[in-house]
């Protein structure tokens, strides 16, 4: 990926994306403002750019396991951007294990990981990128793996023996890729390994070009959706209905990863969190008033 220098930028955008950056991470539930300064400001602006204009493959892995099932944090943004992607012209596929492919698989395009087998998982993957081709990937809380070469949730239990390997798309891409996480276990934070150090987790090694961090993952697929609104004069954020895709998965058996309850929250947060962090972020691309 080439990245932006300082003559691509236009300054006043640079500054929205540090005002977008520090919202989604204002709450701090675990320790995200803290190591927000080892990431170069600018970065929700770099992923948008990334996905601006795409009219081809973007692969966007998500569904991070729970025993038998899946998370509400990471579908909720993953399927938001799939509309907003869709509707700019993109051809978006999401990206899972079984509980939760087989789940999204009648309403959405899907494609399914190898559960339990990392020996083939880096094959499958270089397969899959040849015969999809991808112009971007995307993974939003997925788990990473870890030094010890297992995946690790924030408990800090070993939950392998459930995952199904995503890090191999990003690592073997010949496209651009983005990672969003909010804890330090998922792909994308070895770009900042040293920072998450003395988090109170099993830290993910797995790379990307552009890794953004939020409170609540899920949200950091709102902050990508506010600039490329912008930049095609369309308030994509007025579409997603965060209540809507809770009730859609939790029908389906999704559970909280905070309480692992079968309930309507993002990691314990009521989904007025994530309304109010799309409002204000409605605020930020002037798309309404204050």
């Amino acid at each position: 990926m080439t990245e932006l220098n300082q003559s691509q930028i236009n300054l006043s955008e640079l500054e929205l994306s540090k005002q977008i950056e520090d919202l989604l991470v204002a709450l701090n539930p675990r320790g995200m403002k803290d190591i927000q300064p080892a990431l170069k400001p600018g970065y929700y602006l770099r992923a948008a750019q990334i996905l601006k204009g795409l009219t081809g493959t973007v692969l966007i892995g998500t569904g991070f396991p729970v025993t038998d099932t899946f998370e509400t944090d990471g579908p909720v943004g993953a399927i938001a951007l799939y509309n907003a992607l869709e509707e700019l012209g993109a051809h978006p596929i999401l990206v899972g294990g079984e509980s939760f492919v087989s789940l999204t698989e009648n309403e959405y395009r899907v494609h399914k990981l190898i559960e339990g087998d990392f020996t083939h998982s880096k094959q499958e993957a270089i397969d899959t990128l040849a015969k999809l081709q991808p112009q971007a990937i995307i993974s939003i809380e997925r788990p990473g793996l870890s030094e010890q070469g297992g995946y690790f949730n924030m408990r800090g239990e070993d939950i392998s023996a459930y995952c199904a390997c995503f890090d191999h798309y990003l690592n073997e891409a010949a496209c651009p890729t983005i990672a969003i996480g909010d804890g330090g276990n998922e792909i994308g934070m070895g770009n900042i390994k040293q920072a998450i150090s003395g988090l109170d987790i099993t830290p993910s090694i797995t790379t990307c070009d552009e890794l953004l961090i939020a409170d609540v993952s899920n949200w950091g697929a709102y902050g990508i959706l506010a600039i490329l609104g912008m930049w095609v004069k369309n308030d994509l954020l007025a579409k997603v209905d965060p209540i809507a895709v809770l009730e859609y998965i939790s029908e389906r058996g999704s559970v909280d990863g905070v309480t692992r309850e079968n309930n309507l929250t993002e990691d314990s947060f009521p989904p007025a969190y994530g309304h109010e962090i799309i409002s204000n972020l409605r605020k930020l691309t002037k798309f309404i008033k204050d």
